[in-house]
């Protein structure tokens, strides 16, 4: 059906990662910016904004499509105007609406800027597809924050020059991009004046970003300058890119928070090569311990591919081995999928999903383990708490400790407070305190 209106309200649906939904909350403030309304049910316009990380993320993105359709509730014969945007987009491109006529406008990542042009378009009943990557070009068009969560994201570096071999990210998210010193400032103190109290900072590589001689350590240490901001994080890390300066700012920087997600993905030698990872588990456990030197209690995350082709038991018992000796307080893990396009799908020895599947269990065994035990290290201690949402008891709140775990607790407190609460009960995904005091309303 051909769109003769513009649309009065519209929804974005985000997937994957957490620089999606920074991208899926811009996206969200450029239509508010004209004029149209943000809702929960039937909306004018419905955007997808897909991740394509995971398995079989296109046929999920069809099939949401036919669900959107088909659940459309207005009987007044008109159509839902639907956006697909993100890395399915950029992956995909034009075969989207060859697939799925209801969609009629297709934006990667880097374009989403032109969203309002190509509403109007879709609205003059004309389909438009737009997969460039100029970055600079998507920040620089987009509408100053307004509106914030206690806890904000702030993407300063987007793309990525690493090329593993199982990865899409540098053919959907394009080469690596810093943006600049100076329009991350501003958009930091925007987020703040807006009611952020802790700015999460995004890259595909975070640690990569450089600009005018300046790397994410001196980012780091200008942020750590704003009064009302309290906390800082970023994610995600590459080990190639932990440089001094960033291991000195976790032991002097009291802001940066004590967590640290750096992906190592496998324990073997072996196969991290044949990934194309650039670092040895050597020359990343010794990156840890120098972190752990200047900052003790730093909580440690990383990421595990298991089932990477041609990976043998020995392989996995070494990944196995190096779960022991780090120890992560929190970790994310996989099987490995084939992505078309990468050098990993076309490898020989691929590995049989049961096999997968088996390794993948005893690996998340032993990670649910070392979060457990991190968790039960921490109770008896008192830390400050940043106050998110309510929670499902009549007078419960819950926040987020330094170490980026849940935390519950009963009293009075409101969001964005920063609480002072002694550590009572540790379970495996989250942690009971006690109210000490506010520090901060």
């Amino acid at each position: 059906m051909t769109i003769t209106t513009l649309p009065r309200t519209f929804k974005v649906k985000s997937f994957g990662c957490q620089m999606n939904a920074y991208d899926g909350e811009r996206m969200a403030e450029l239509l508010s910016a004209q004029g149209m309304e943000p809702v929960d049910g039937d909306a004018d316009l419905v955007v997808l904004n897909t991740c394509h990380i995971r398995e079989k993320a296109a046929e999920k993105v069809y099939s949401d499509i036919g669900r959107i359709v088909k659940n459309w509730s207005r009987d007044d014969g008109s159509a839902p105007l639907i956006a697909v945007a993100g890395c399915v987009a950029q992956a995909e491109g034009e075969e989207i609406m060859r697939r799925a006529p209801a969609v009629r406008m297709v934006v990667g990542p880097q374009a989403y800027h032109r969203l309002p042009a190509m509403i109007a378009e879709a609205a003059a009943g004309r389909a438009s597809t737009d997969t460039d990557m100029p970055a600079d070009a998507k920040f620089a068009a987009l509408p100053p924050r307004r509106r914030s969560a206690p806890g904000a994201f702030l993407t300063v570096q987007e793309g990525c020059d690493k090329f593993c071999t199982y990865c899409v990210v540098p053919y959907t998210r394009g080469a690596e991009i810093s943006r600049p010193f100076a329009a991350l400032l501003t958009e930091a103190e925007s987020l703040v004046a807006a009611g952020a109290r802790e700015i999460t900072l995004l890259g595909q590589n975070v640690n990569a970003w450089r600009h005018d001689g300046k790397g994410l350590a001196d980012l780091i240490r200008a942020l750590a300058e704003m009064p009302a901001l309290a906390r800082i994080r970023y994610t995600t890390s590459h080990p190639a890119d932990m440089d001094d300066a960033l291991i000195a700012a976790h032991g002097d920087v009291p802001k940066l928070m004590p967590f640290l997600h750096l992906p190592v993905q496998s324990g073997s030698d072996r196969i991290l090569k044949a990934m194309n990872r650039s670092h040895t588990v050597e020359s990343y456990m010794r990156l840890l311990e120098r972190v752990r030197a200047v900052r003790p209690d730093i909580a440690l995350s990383g990421d595990f591919i298991v089932g990477f082709p041609g990976e043998s038991e020995a392989d996995f018992a070494a990944t196995l081995a190096l779960v022991d000796a780090v120890g992560y307080a929190q970790a994310y893990s996989f099987k490995y999928s084939p992505r078309p396009g990468t050098p990993a799908a076309t490898m020989a020895e691929q590995i049989a999903p049961e096999v997968m599947d088996e390794r993948l269990q005893r690996l998340q065994a032993a990670l649910n383990r070392d979060q457990v035990g991190f968790n039960g290290s921490t109770v008896g201690r008192r830390c400050t708490v940043m106050v998110e949402r309510r929670g499902k008891l009549p007078g419960q709140w819950l926040g987020k400790s330094p170490w980026l775990q849940s935390v519950h607790f009963l009293g009075e407190a409101t969001i964005g407070d920063l609480v002072e609460v002694d550590l009572i009960e540790a379970g495996a995904n989250s942690l009971a305190g006690r109210l000490v005091e506010r520090v901060l309303g």
